[in-house]
């Protein structure tokens, strides 16, 4: 039999994931409980199959190259200098806090000063793809909120690319293994780091903003789609090593960089679409990855050490990220918002966690405890989320606002997401029957109310916010988010609340369609489809065109 170790991982990674996901989702818990365990059942701590320990990783990193890549796709620079001034202090302060519980926790179990430093370091630094996916879900990327967590993101991982850098450089000095001399010592180090990071920046802003958009308007215009695909994948993958080979930068910060500039050509959006599925599917393999690390069996030996570890990720991380954006002046929605996306760690902790037994700094004991407290942040984090959803509408809704639209006690309409196409279903809608908009990102709200339109803010997925919106009474539901499953969700429980609603949703291919109308959608409208009667609707009749050829 052929060597076939890495389709071993990746069949049973993903059909594992999708059979524990499953169950997850039947039994009401995020699918992220299914991935996780998936991994932990084919890691090395447990009977049975085990997955090749070094495909796995190598994969994940796939997967958090690909998130990093869309997520600049929606990022641009501007949005990044605007949230400089929060992102960079803010996360600075967080890590130092960290960092110090983390010290403070690792002389309460008689470890030297250098494993407090790695250890805290490691209890510091969010997860990449938990982050993001939470925020993609709730469709909080594009907000003020997303913005400033992911540039705080950001700022973490610059941070953490130095410290990987910098530690085996102090490593002699911490108490553990001394490296060979180098020219100029730990000053040399350091501003070596310093001068890659900015040499990576430099070229990326002036270079690649003129060499990538170029590259992809010139597949483009080969009409090839296939082409298109790959020639996106190959700038997204290409750069993200590139960064890491020559320049020393995360693949992840070095991804976000190439989708950042890709994000200024009109071809961003087909470029993110042409990404997702990779991306989800390769985003399941990091979780599946970090299973595999864990052993379940450091709950019962050190089950004080964990609680007390987990407590730093989940309490102290978030209250110090939550006084600190209070601090700037920032509103509750997005302290809120920064505290419970920073409630985890991930990717980076495990590599710190790594060099930092490598160099004898960190005892094997400290790796068990930074997985055991990644493993059980990443479970906590989903419900953080939930609470937040469910406690954030009644800490920022405007005082004075009625409880409800006065539209909502008689038959109108009722419009999900006020995007693009909602804003022009709404501006369309206006002299035709009673809207209640429902928007839950605080500058599209406003932009609601400035129309003149009757709100509701807050996530349409939940049953009371499309009962709030006055969904009993609603003669019309018009679903305009662009995620056909959170459509689906939106429609599913809007026709259990009320059967007669007639709901028109947006899709972008025939499978949504199938999906949206099995849901319970009374249309659900093509793009392409609707270009095309546009069209049509301008084009001559057929009797015209034949006087126009005599």
């Amino acid at each position: 039999m052929h060597h076939t170790s890495l389709i071993a991982t990746i069949v049973a990674g993903l059909g594992l994931a999708f059979i524990f996901g499953a169950v997850a989702n039947r039994l009401k818990l995020p699918v992220l409980v299914g991935y996780l365990l998936a991994g932990v059942i084919v890691g090395p701590f447990t009977p049975g199959y085990v997955a090749d320990q070094e495909l796995a990783p190598q994969l994940a990193e796939i997967g958090v190259i690909l998130l990093m890549f869309g997520v600049g796709l929606h990022f641009s620079v501007k949005d990044l200098m605007a949230v400089r001034k929060i992102a960079i202090p803010g996360a600075a302060v967080q890590i130092a806090v960290a960092t110090a519980m983390g010290v403070g926790l690792a002389s309460m179990l008689g470890w030297t000063l250098g494993a407090g430093i790695v250890f805290g370091l490691a209890l510091s630094v969010a997860s990449t793809v938990v982050l993001l996916r939470a925020l993609e879900e709730r469709r909080l990327i594009d907000t003020d909120r997303g913005r400033i967590a992911v540039g705080w993101l950001i700022v973490e991982d610059l941070a953490m690319v130095l410290a990987l850098v910098l530690l085996p450089a102090l490593s002699g000095m911490l108490g553990g293994e001394a490296p060979p001399p180098g020219p100029g010592g730990v000053a040399g180090a350091f501003a070596i780091t310093i001068g890659k990071v900015a040499a990576f920046v430099v070229i990326m802003l002036v270079v690649g903003r003129r060499v990538i958009p170029w590259i992809l308007h010139r597949i483009a215009h080969t009409g090839s789609r296939e082409l298109f695909r790959l020639g996106v994948l190959a700038i997204a993958l290409g750069v993200a090593f590139g960064s890491a080979a020559l320049f020393g930068v995360s693949f992840a910060l070095g991804a976000f960089f190439a989708g950042m500039i890709m994000a200024e050509s009109e071809l961003s959006q087909q470029a993110a679409n042409e990404t997702l599925p990779l991306r989800d599917a390769f985003a399941v393999l990091f979780f599946v990855s970090i299973g595999m690390l864990f052993d379940p069996t450091v709950l019962l030996r050190e089950p004080l050490a964990v609680a007390a570890t987990l407590a730093i990720i989940v309490i102290g991380k978030s209250l110090a990220a939550y006084v600190i954006v209070l601090a700037f002046k920032r509103p509750q929605s997005v302290a809120l918002t920064i505290s419970a996306s920073l409630a985890q760690i991930g990717e980076f902790s495990f590599i710190l966690a790594g060099l930092g037994v490598s160099l004898k700094l960190l005892p094997p004991d400290g790796r068990d405890l930074i997985l055991a407290g990644a493993i059980l942040s990443i479970l906590v984090n989903p419900l953080l989320f939930a609470v937040l959803d469910k406690v954030l509408p009644r800490l920022v809704g405007r005082s004075g606002e009625p409880a409800a639209p006065v539209a909502a006690a008689q038959p109108h309409g009722v419009l999900v997401g006020y995007g693009r196409v909602g804003k022009a279903v709404a501006q369309g809608l206006k002299d035709r029957m009673l809207l209640v908009v429902i928007e839950d990102e605080g500058e599209r709200a406003d932009a609601v109310r400035a129309a003149g339109f009757e709100m509701i803010q807050g996530n349409a997925v939940r049953p009371e916010v499309l009962m709030k919106a006055g969904l009993a009474e609603a003669t019309h539901l018009f679903v305009a988010v662009p995620s056909p499953f959170e459509a689906a969700r939106i429609i599913e429980q809007a026709r259990a609340a009320n059967p007669q609603v007639k709901i028109i949703a947006r899709a972008y291919t025939d499978n949504d369609v199938d999906l949206l109308t099995q849901m319970g959608a009374t249309h659900a409208l093509i793009g392409e489809q609707e270009i095309a009667r546009g069209m049509l609707a301008l084009a001559p009749r057929k009797k015209a065109a034949a006087v126009a050829a005599h």
